[in-house]
C-alpha cells in the first residue's frame, strides 16, 4: 500500500504538510465535502492555499468534483485507480434531503451513454435524492 507522499508523488504533486494534512482529512469523511468545510477544518489556514490544494487534487484525479443539486460543490477523494474517465469511472452519487450530506455510490456506476455524432461528453454526473441510511434508520 502507498504511503499518502508516494501517491501525491505519483502524481507529480510536491509534498507539502498542507496538502498531507487536506489528504488526510479528505480520508478519514464518509461523504464529499464543501470547500467551506475544509477551511472551518483548518481556520488557521489560508484559504487560497486550500483552494489551491483541492483543485490541484482534482486536476491530478486525486478527488472529483460532485454537483448535487444543491449549488454548493463537493469534493470527494476518487477510488484507487481512478482517472475520472467518462467511459470507466463515473458512479452514482446521492444526496440526502435530510441530512444534506452527499455520498459516493461507487460500486454503482453509471452506464455509457452514447451522444450523438459531433457531440463531445465532457462529464456526467448522475445524483439519486432522498433520505440516506442513517436518517431513515436502517
Amino acid at each position: 500500500m502507498k504511503t499518502i507522499e508516494e501517491l501525491l508523488e505519483s502524481k507529480n504533486i510536491r509534498v507539502t504538510a498542507m496538502r498531507l494534512l487536506i489528504y488526510k482529512f479528505l480520508v478519514e469523511k464518509d461523504v464529499a465535502v464543501t470547500l467551506s468545510d475544509i477551511e472551518n477544518a483548518f481556520e488557521k489556514s489560508d484559504r487560497t492555499t486550500l483552494y489551491r490544494t483541492i483543485k490541484t487534487f482534482e486536476e491530478k484525479g486525486i478527488v472529483h468534483q460532485i454537483d448535487d443539486g444543491t449549488g454548493i460543490t463537493k469534493y470527494a477523494l476518487c477510488e484507487k485507480g481512478c482517472n475520472c474517465e467518462i467511459e470507466n469511472d463515473l458512479h452514482l452519487h446521492f444526496h440526502c434531503n435530510n441530512c444534506n450530506e452527499t455520498v459516493c455510490l461507487t460500486a454503482h456506476k453509471i452506464p455509457q451513454i452514447k451522444v450523438p455524432d459531433g457531440f463531445v461528453a465532457e462529464n456526467v454526473n448522475l445524483v439519486v435524492k432522498g433520505i440516506c441510511d442513517k436518517c431513515s434508520g436502517h
